[in-house]
Protein backbone atom coordinates (compact mmCIF):
# COMPACT_ATOMS: atom_id res chain seq x y z
CA UNK A 1 0.00 0.00 0.00
CA UNK A 2 1.12 3.55 -0.77
CA UNK A 3 0.48 6.68 1.30
CA UNK A 4 -0.39 8.90 -1.65
CA UNK A 5 -0.03 12.24 0.17
CA UNK A 6 2.28 13.24 3.00
CA UNK A 7 4.74 16.06 3.69
CA UNK A 8 8.14 14.62 4.56
CA UNK A 9 9.77 18.01 3.93
CA UNK A 10 8.11 19.40 7.06
CA UNK A 11 10.29 19.87 10.17
CA UNK A 12 8.35 17.13 12.02
CA UNK A 13 10.45 14.54 10.16
CA UNK A 14 13.85 16.22 10.12
CA UNK A 15 16.50 13.58 10.73
CA UNK A 16 13.85 10.85 11.09
CA UNK A 17 12.83 9.94 7.54
CA UNK A 18 14.54 6.50 7.41
CA UNK A 19 12.93 5.65 10.75
CA UNK A 20 9.49 6.82 9.55
CA UNK A 21 9.75 4.81 6.32
CA UNK A 22 10.91 1.70 8.18
CA UNK A 23 7.97 1.94 10.59
CA UNK A 24 5.61 2.28 7.61
CA UNK A 25 7.09 -0.77 5.89
CA UNK A 26 6.52 -2.88 9.00
CA UNK A 27 2.80 -2.06 8.71
CA UNK A 28 2.67 -2.95 5.01
CA UNK A 29 2.88 0.67 3.80
CA UNK A 30 5.62 0.17 1.24
CA UNK A 31 6.00 3.73 -0.04
CA UNK A 32 4.71 7.27 -0.06
CA UNK A 33 4.46 10.45 -2.10
CA UNK A 34 5.85 13.56 -0.41
CA UNK A 35 3.89 16.57 -1.61
CA UNK A 36 5.22 19.97 -2.59
CA UNK A 37 3.74 23.21 -1.22
CA UNK A 38 5.97 25.84 -2.94
CA UNK A 39 8.30 26.19 -5.91
CA UNK A 40 11.17 25.99 -3.43
CA UNK A 41 10.27 23.05 -1.21
CA UNK A 42 9.60 21.01 -4.35
CA UNK A 43 13.39 20.82 -4.63
CA UNK A 44 13.59 19.43 -1.10
CA UNK A 45 10.82 16.94 -1.92
CA UNK A 46 12.74 15.73 -4.96
CA UNK A 47 15.90 15.42 -2.88
CA UNK A 48 14.10 13.18 -0.38
CA UNK A 49 12.50 11.10 -3.15
CA UNK A 50 15.86 10.68 -4.88
CA UNK A 51 17.45 9.32 -1.71
CA UNK A 52 14.78 6.70 -0.95
CA UNK A 53 13.73 3.91 -3.27
CA UNK A 54 10.02 3.89 -2.38
CA UNK A 55 9.42 7.64 -2.06
CA UNK A 56 8.07 9.83 -4.85
CA UNK A 57 7.22 13.54 -4.96
CA UNK A 58 5.08 16.22 -6.60
CA UNK A 59 5.67 19.77 -7.86
CA UNK A 60 3.26 22.60 -7.13
CA UNK A 61 2.13 25.58 -5.04
CA UNK A 62 -0.40 25.02 -2.25
CA UNK A 63 -3.09 27.76 -2.14
CA UNK A 64 -2.27 28.56 1.49
CA UNK A 65 1.34 29.22 0.41
CA UNK A 66 0.31 31.42 -2.52
CA UNK A 67 1.66 34.53 -0.79
CA UNK A 68 5.02 33.03 0.24
CA UNK A 69 7.44 35.05 -1.86
CA UNK A 70 8.42 34.69 -5.51
CA UNK A 71 7.17 31.64 -7.39
CA UNK A 72 9.96 30.25 -9.53
CA UNK A 73 8.12 28.18 -12.13
CA UNK A 74 11.43 26.98 -13.57
CA UNK A 75 11.89 24.93 -10.38
CA UNK A 76 8.60 23.15 -11.10
CA UNK A 77 9.75 22.50 -14.66
CA UNK A 78 12.93 20.92 -13.35
CA UNK A 79 11.24 18.74 -10.74
CA UNK A 80 8.29 17.57 -12.85
CA UNK A 81 10.67 16.10 -15.45
CA UNK A 82 12.36 13.81 -12.93
CA UNK A 83 11.13 10.18 -12.94
CA UNK A 84 10.59 10.35 -9.17
CA UNK A 85 8.10 13.21 -9.58
CA UNK A 86 4.70 11.67 -10.29
CA UNK A 87 2.28 14.64 -10.19
CA UNK A 88 1.65 18.37 -10.19
CA UNK A 89 0.44 19.90 -6.96
CA UNK A 90 -0.85 20.34 -4.57
CA UNK A 91 -2.73 23.28 -6.07
CA UNK A 92 -6.23 24.68 -5.76
CA UNK A 93 -8.32 26.98 -3.57
CA UNK A 94 -9.05 27.28 0.16
CA UNK A 95 -12.07 29.22 1.49
CA UNK A 96 -11.70 27.98 5.06
CA UNK A 97 -8.97 30.46 5.96
CA UNK A 98 -9.05 34.20 5.30
CA UNK A 99 -5.34 34.36 4.48
CA UNK A 100 -3.95 34.47 1.93
CA UNK A 101 -6.83 36.42 0.33
CA UNK A 102 -8.70 34.69 -2.47
CA UNK A 103 -7.43 37.30 -4.93
CA UNK A 104 -3.89 36.03 -4.37
CA UNK A 105 -4.95 32.39 -4.43
CA UNK A 106 -6.84 32.95 -7.68
CA UNK A 107 -3.89 34.68 -9.33
CA UNK A 108 -1.40 31.97 -8.39
CA UNK A 109 -3.82 29.22 -9.43
CA UNK A 110 -4.31 30.90 -12.82
CA UNK A 111 -0.53 31.22 -13.31
CA UNK A 112 0.05 27.64 -12.20
CA UNK A 113 -2.58 26.14 -14.50
CA UNK A 114 -1.22 28.19 -17.41
CA UNK A 115 2.26 26.90 -16.65
CA UNK A 116 1.05 23.29 -16.51
CA UNK A 117 -0.68 23.72 -19.86
CA UNK A 118 2.51 25.20 -21.32
CA UNK A 119 4.37 21.99 -20.47
CA UNK A 120 1.97 19.79 -22.44
CA UNK A 121 2.09 17.52 -24.35
CA UNK A 122 5.64 16.75 -23.16
CA UNK A 123 4.50 16.43 -19.54
CA UNK A 124 1.17 14.67 -18.95
CA UNK A 125 1.35 13.96 -15.23
CA UNK A 126 -1.78 14.10 -13.03
CA UNK A 127 -2.88 16.92 -10.72
CA UNK A 128 -3.26 16.75 -6.93
CA UNK A 129 -5.91 19.27 -5.84
CA UNK A 130 -6.39 21.09 -2.54
CA UNK A 131 -10.02 22.16 -2.23
CA UNK A 132 -11.44 23.22 1.10
CA UNK A 133 -14.95 24.68 1.11
CA UNK A 134 -14.35 25.75 -2.50
CA UNK A 135 -15.78 23.06 -4.79
CA UNK A 136 -18.29 25.42 -6.41
CA UNK A 137 -15.44 27.85 -7.16
CA UNK A 138 -12.67 25.45 -8.19
CA UNK A 139 -14.44 22.94 -10.43
CA UNK A 140 -15.60 25.55 -13.00
CA UNK A 141 -12.02 26.88 -13.19
CA UNK A 142 -10.71 23.37 -13.77
CA UNK A 143 -13.34 22.73 -16.43
CA UNK A 144 -12.29 25.85 -18.32
CA UNK A 145 -8.63 24.80 -18.20
CA UNK A 146 -9.23 21.95 -20.65
CA UNK A 147 -7.06 19.64 -18.52
CA UNK A 148 -8.52 16.11 -18.25
CA UNK A 149 -10.69 15.63 -15.16
CA UNK A 150 -9.85 11.94 -14.89
CA UNK A 151 -6.23 12.93 -14.26
CA UNK A 152 -7.12 14.99 -11.18
CA UNK A 153 -7.55 13.90 -7.55
CA UNK A 154 -9.20 15.99 -4.84
CA UNK A 155 -7.02 15.14 -1.86
CA UNK A 156 -8.08 15.18 1.80
CA UNK A 157 -11.80 15.23 1.08
CA UNK A 158 -13.71 16.92 3.92
CA UNK A 159 -16.87 17.89 2.06
CA UNK A 160 -20.41 16.51 2.03
CA UNK A 161 -22.53 14.50 -0.39
CA UNK A 162 -23.28 17.56 -2.55
CA UNK A 163 -19.56 18.21 -2.94
CA UNK A 164 -18.96 14.56 -3.82
CA UNK A 165 -21.67 14.64 -6.48
CA UNK A 166 -19.97 17.67 -8.04
CA UNK A 167 -16.70 15.74 -8.19
CA UNK A 168 -18.34 12.60 -9.59
CA UNK A 169 -20.11 14.60 -12.30
CA UNK A 170 -16.85 16.38 -13.11
CA UNK A 171 -15.09 13.03 -13.50
CA UNK A 172 -12.20 13.43 -11.02
CA UNK A 173 -10.84 11.12 -8.30
CA UNK A 174 -10.94 11.54 -4.49
CA UNK A 175 -8.46 10.70 -1.75
CA UNK A 176 -9.41 10.26 1.90
CA UNK A 177 -7.42 10.96 5.07
CA UNK A 178 -7.93 10.00 8.70
CA UNK A 179 -10.90 12.39 8.77
CA UNK A 180 -12.86 9.45 7.36
CA UNK A 181 -12.44 7.72 10.74
CA UNK A 182 -13.52 10.65 12.94
CA UNK A 183 -16.78 10.36 14.89
CA UNK A 184 -17.58 14.00 14.09
CA UNK A 185 -17.33 13.49 10.30
CA UNK A 186 -20.43 11.45 9.32
CA UNK A 187 -20.89 13.61 6.20
CA UNK A 188 -17.49 12.52 4.90
CA UNK A 189 -18.38 8.85 5.37
CA UNK A 190 -21.73 9.36 3.64
CA UNK A 191 -19.96 11.03 0.72
CA UNK A 192 -17.38 8.23 0.53
CA UNK A 193 -20.14 5.69 -0.12
CA UNK A 194 -21.15 7.59 -3.29
CA UNK A 195 -17.74 7.55 -4.95
CA UNK A 196 -17.12 4.86 -7.60
CA UNK A 197 -14.61 2.44 -6.11
CA UNK A 198 -12.29 2.74 -9.11
CA UNK A 199 -11.72 6.45 -8.37
CA UNK A 200 -10.67 6.29 -4.71
CA UNK A 201 -7.28 6.57 -3.01
CA UNK A 202 -6.09 7.04 0.57
CA UNK A 203 -3.48 9.19 2.27
CA UNK A 204 -2.35 10.54 5.62
CA UNK A 205 -1.67 14.21 4.80
CA UNK A 206 0.97 13.70 7.49
CA UNK A 207 1.99 15.38 9.75
CA UNK A 208 -1.71 16.28 10.10
CA UNK A 209 -4.95 14.33 10.68
CA UNK A 210 -3.89 11.18 12.51
CA UNK A 211 -6.69 8.60 12.15
CA UNK A 212 -8.63 6.84 14.87
CA UNK A 213 -7.68 4.95 17.00
CA UNK A 214 -4.47 7.00 17.00
CA UNK A 215 -5.92 10.51 16.70
CA UNK A 216 -3.74 11.84 19.52
CA UNK A 217 -0.51 10.74 17.79
CA UNK A 218 1.60 13.73 16.69
CA UNK A 219 2.93 13.92 14.09
CA UNK A 220 0.88 11.63 11.89
CA UNK A 221 2.98 9.16 9.87
CA UNK A 222 2.54 7.09 6.68
CA UNK A 223 2.30 3.87 8.73
CA UNK A 224 -1.13 4.96 10.02
CA UNK A 225 -2.77 5.12 6.59
CA UNK A 226 -3.88 1.51 7.04
CA UNK A 227 -6.60 2.67 9.45
CA UNK A 228 -8.19 4.85 6.79
CA UNK A 229 -8.07 1.89 4.41
CA UNK A 230 -9.85 -0.29 6.97
CA UNK A 231 -12.60 2.29 7.45
CA UNK A 232 -13.05 2.61 3.69
CA UNK A 233 -13.36 -1.18 3.39
CA UNK A 234 -15.99 -1.16 6.14
CA UNK A 235 -18.02 1.58 4.40
CA UNK A 236 -18.04 -0.37 1.13
CA UNK A 237 -18.76 -3.71 2.86
CA UNK A 238 -15.56 -5.23 1.50
CA UNK A 239 -12.79 -7.16 3.15
CA UNK A 240 -9.64 -5.28 4.01
CA UNK A 241 -7.69 -7.53 1.64
CA UNK A 242 -10.03 -6.71 -1.25
CA UNK A 243 -9.91 -2.98 -0.52
CA UNK A 244 -6.13 -3.19 -0.24
CA UNK A 245 -5.94 -4.70 -3.74
CA UNK A 246 -8.30 -2.06 -5.17
CA UNK A 247 -6.31 0.80 -3.65
CA UNK A 248 -3.05 -0.61 -4.98
CA UNK A 249 -4.52 -0.92 -8.47
CA UNK A 250 -5.96 2.60 -8.34
CA UNK A 251 -2.64 4.06 -7.20
CA UNK A 252 -0.83 2.26 -10.02
CA UNK A 253 -3.29 3.53 -12.63
CA UNK A 254 -3.35 7.13 -11.40
CA UNK A 255 0.28 7.74 -10.49
CA UNK A 256 2.03 4.94 -12.38
CA UNK A 257 3.41 3.57 -9.08
CA UNK A 258 3.58 -0.20 -8.56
Amino acid sequence: MIDTHCHLTFPDYEGRIPEVLAAAAREGVTGCITISTTTHDCLDALDIASKHDRVWCSAGVHPLYADKGHHDWTNLARVIRHPKCVAWGELGLDNHYSKPPRAIQDRVLEEQLAFILSQRPEIEKPLILHCREAFADLIPILKSSALPADRMVFHCFTGDTDDMRRIIDFGAWVSFTGVLTYKNAPEVRAAAKLLPIDRVMIETDAPFLSPEPHRTVRPNEPRLVIHTARKLAELHARSYENMHAILNDNTRRFFGIE
